[in-house]
């Protein structure tokens, strides 16, 4: 009996088919060869545009029947949910001949799969007597997370009895980066699948085309190896009197070129066909409906079929309903259009606006009515599907914001306005933003819909935040959460990153009136809306798990970002290095898994990592983060973020004695927005660089002017004082500051361990040892489960010299001095052993080091202040990333590493 798929339709014989391989093909041994070594191990990833053959490679490879199991093939398609795909890689396998025991079963449901059926899977997959081969095409389309989570599940626990080659255009959400450390994956990117002039000497020898050295150069350099274009040009040249003339007039000017296509292709063609072409090149894509509704015919998809049957210039787009033409060619139609029929071109933006539209396709539709000139359709599309945020983040931001450039000021109406108005914002123009505001509260009446009115609301929360005015930032924030009330579920469910946007900016705002505590709430919920039901909130997740930030539901991934690198910097501001740093590299790992490019990236997350290691003293890996997040072009931060990223910047110029610079970086920054807080936090700043230059005066002077109170003034005003050799007023200074406790309303623990450290030096300055030293183990106390270590290393040899005279509490004290960076070995071991997986934390390093002491868990625990199921868990970590099993192993592995 025929399988069937989860929602009862048979399966698609043809996904199981590999397309056939071109006539007229470039036989690339070296890459078949990579493919067939891959295809030895677990992954092999073919990554490349689209038109750069990655199917047509895959499928050459798999038409070589010399394997003993051929390997199977499944066309991954866009609507395939989890139960759907894991449906049809089970038929796939079954077609290829793979028995699985029974009680693996079949999924019964499209939208998932249990974990049970992915361990029975993966437990039949590894008792099959030989590796099945599955070549997954148009990978990149699989949408939903937990199809790759369960592809990566499988696949590790399969124990060599899958292999899997995937094609796709992106990275696919499965964890690269383990793969590549245990040398597990073979990848064939764009740069390999590019033409080289051996290539496309051969192709064009193919096509019986005897072309010169110089004229196949020529065509590289056009084309940039692209083989789609070589192998459209040597088409164009077979239908060419002249092959090297094409060449030399194709690197000409566009004229030359636009009279040679329209005499050569397009009229070449019958006359319908030429009035389909001319009306559907002013899309992008184009699907047979999309002509019919274009042409106002019924022969689209025959005319599209046999255009890219005939290779005129129009090719199917990765074996799917969809088409596209040549870009070049495109834009030659455009322009023949406009000649022919004056007028005609925006009507035609017009009606695949609106079949776009019905068809759900958002961007598309949009940038349709925008080129059509029908301003109010295109905004409203936006506005009526809750996607202004579209113009804000996300990979189409600057598409969609270029395409409304033309949209004059005064176009009436809400939705123009509102367009408006997140345009301005995007361009970080608040004039701007604010006068579109106006006209957008002018034209709302009682009647417009909720989908307005929440875009409005939405709105005021970022000009909110962008004015530093907290006050109208949580009034619009209270506006929209009432009216994301009003909407219905479905129009919620299909915007998961309504509340998540709306949570992050508000929280954003908070972080910069300086409402940590508050900040640190709202930013811990707009995480939560990102993820799946049931997800930990960041901070409650144990050790060794992984951040609750990195599960997040599709569509989640720009708001996610947003707030994990808020959240990352609220943890750094209030003294948790280890927190703080989790959330920004969760964030990291987040915006590459969503293949969010450099441009769009903020830099917090960097900047953060940058603050967290300048405070533990590791100052390479500091400059090395503070560069990243500088290098990074997106969304310019706010006023209150500008300000704290200049005062890390500073630290860390400070650290590398580099005053001046530090100074520099402080008095560049705009304070008439910022709240008194983070004024205070400048000039906390100041006064340190003031006092590595030597002038405690100056740095009196700055706080003095400052005017603002806190833990954190006063310690540096106890600094500047002790340093003119004023202890009594030090002290005075200190009373205030708790040095113990962890109740809410304590300063930040590196704000404590300071004070202790102050008041340390001000007691042995006094001639009491005994409570110089007390208060030193304290300040010691706080620091270690941070690692703090600037502040001991700004005491300058006074550390020293304490330590020197306490050699018992200097070997204690061993974290004081930076773990020398892991190295990671990158070659398997003339044993054969496996490199290390991973790096080690610098937590890790210092468990294995106790372990080499042959301390018990238990000890372990005492000297590292933490539990010891936390030591087991880091013991657990260890062992996976130096691939053994037992503690003694641990150590011999990593004392034949260099890491001990």
């Amino acid at each position: 009996m025929a399988h069937r798929a989860p929602t009862g339709d048979p399966m698609l014989t043809a996904r199981f088919t590999p397309p056939a391989v071109p006539e007229l093909l470039v036989h690339r041994p070296e890459l078949l060869g990579r493919l067939a070594a891959g295809a030895r191990g677990p992954l092999t990833l073919v990554n490349g545009p689209a038109g750069s053959g990655k199917t047509v490679l895959a499928a050459h490879w798999a038409a070589d029947r010399r394997a003993p199991r051929p390997p199977m093939w499944l066309t991954v398609e866009p609507d395939d949910a989890p139960g759907a795909f894991w449906a049809y890689v089970l038929e796939a396998l079954h077609r290829g001949g793979v028995t699985l025991p029974p009680e693996v079963g079949m999924p019964t449901r499209a939208e998932g799969v249990t974990r049970s059926f992915l361990v029975r899977l993966a437990d039949g997959l590894a008792a099959s007597p030989q590796p099945a081969v599955l070549v997954l095409d148009q990978f990149d389309t699989a949408r939903p997370p937990a199809t790759a989570e369960g592809l990566d599940f499988v696949l590790r626990h399969a124990a060599g009895g899958l292999r899997i080659v995937l094609t796709s255009r992106s990275d696919p959400l499965l964890p690269l980066h383990r793969y590549r450390a245990a040398g597990e994956i073979v990848e064939i990117r764009h740069a390999d699948l590019r033409f080289t002039h051996e290539d496309a000497e051969a192709l064009l020898g193919e096509h019986r085309l005897d072309i010169s050295q110089p004229g196949i150069r020529r065509l590289m350099e056009r084309t940039e190896g692209w083989a789609a274009g070589v192998r459209l040009c040597a088409l164009a040249m077979q239908r060419s009197a002249d092959p090297e003339a094409f060449l030399r007039q194709f690197a000409a000017d566009r004229t030359t070129i636009a009279g040679y296509l329209l005499t050569e292709v397009l009229d070449a063609q019958p006359p319908p066909t030429q009035d389909l072409l001319l009306r559907v090149c002013v899309t992008d894509r184009i699907h047979p409906d999309l002509a019919d509704a274009l042409t106002g015919r019924d022969d689209g998809a025959r005319t599209l079929a046999g255009l890219a049957r005939d290779n005129a210039f129009l090719e199917q787009v990765d074996a799917s309903a969809w088409y596209r033409l040549h870009p070049l060619f495109a834009e030659v139609l455009r322009a023949h259009l406009r000649q022919r029929c004056p007028g005609l071109e925006p009507r035609l933006h017009g009606r695949a606006a609106r079949w776009l539209a019905r068809t759900g396709r958002l961007t598309e539709a949009v940038l349709q009515g925008a080129a059509a000139g029908d301003w109010p359709f295109a905004a409203a599309q936006l506005v009526d599907n809750l996607a202004l945020g579209r113009l804000l983040t996300g990979l189409e931001a600057d598409r969609l914001g270029r395409a409304f450039d033309g949209m004059p000021p005064g176009t009436t109406g809400a939705a123009p306005a509102l367009v408006a108005a997140a345009c301005r914002t995007a361009a970080q123009d608040p004039a701007g933003c604010e006068d579109a505001l106006r006209r957008a509260d002018a034209a709302l009446t009682d009647s417009s819909g909720p989908a307005a009115r929440l875009g409005r609301a939405f709105l005021g929360v970022l000009a909110g935040r962008a004015a530093g005015d907290l006050t109208a930032t949580e009034r619009a924030a209270e506006d929209a959460d009432r009216l994301l009330g009003e909407l219905r579920p479905a129009q919620l469910a299909a915007r998961p990153e309504l509340r998540a946007l709306l949570s992050a900016h508000l929280g954003a705002a908070e972080l910069g009136a300086g409402q940590l505590e508050r900040a640190a709430a709202t930013l811990t919920a707009a995480v939560a809306a990102c993820g799946p039901p049931g997800a930990q909130h960041p901070g409650t997740e144990h050790p060794g798990t992984e951040h609750p930030g990195t599960a997040y539901d599709a569509g989640t991934e720009h708001p996610l970002c947003e707030a994990l690198g808020s959240l990352a910097l609220v943890e750094l501001l209030r003294g948790r290095l280890r927190r703080a740093a989790e959330h920004a590299r969760a964030c990291l790992a987040v915006a590459e898994r969503s293949a969010l490019p450099p441009e769009r990236r903020a830099g917090i997350d960097h900047l953060v990592l940058a603050g967290v290691a300048v405070e533990q003293d590791d100052l390479p890996a500091a400059r090395h983060h503070l560069d990243l997040a500088a290098a990074a072009t997106g969304v310019r931060p706010d006023p209150a973020t500008a300000a704290r990223a200049a005062v890390i910047g500073a630290r860390i110029a400070l650290a590398e004695g580099d005053a001046d610079a530090a100074l520099a970086a402080l008095r560049a920054v705009a304070v008439a927005r910022l709240s008194d807080r983070v004024v205070a936090e400048l000039a906390v700043a100041e006064s340190a660089v003031h006092l590595g230059r030597g002038d405690a005066e100056a740095a009196l002077r700055v706080l003095d002017a400052a005017g603002a109170d806190g833990p954190e003034r006063a310690v540096a005003r106890a600094r500047a004082l002790l340093a003119l050799g004023r202890g009594a007023c030090a002290a005075q200074a200190l009373e205030g500051v708790p040095a113990a406790g962890d109740d809410g309303d304590a300063p930040a623990t590196p704000v404590r361990a300071h004070a202790s450290l102050l008041r340390a030096q001000l007691a042995e300055a006094a001639g009491d040892a005994e409570e110089a030293r007390r208060r030193l183990a304290e300040a010691l106390a706080l620091a270690r489960p941070e690692e703090l270590r600037r502040m001991f290393v700004e005491t300058g040899p006074w550390m020293r010299r304490v330590l020197d005279r306490d050699p018992a509490s200097a070997r204690l004290h061993g974290w004081l001095t930076p773990a020398a960076p892991v190295r990671t070995a990158r070659a398997a071991r003339a044993d054969g052993q496996p490199p290390v997986v991973e790096p080690l934390s610098a937590r890790e390093v210092e468990v294995l080091r106790k372990a080499a002491e042959m301390l018990s868990t238990e000890e372990m625990a005492a000297e590292l202040f933490v539990s010891a199921n936390t030591v087991k868990t880091h013991l657990k970590s260890i062992y996976r990333k130096l691939c053994v099993t037992r503690r003694s192993d641990a150590v011999h592995r990593a004392q034949d590493l260099g890491m001990l």
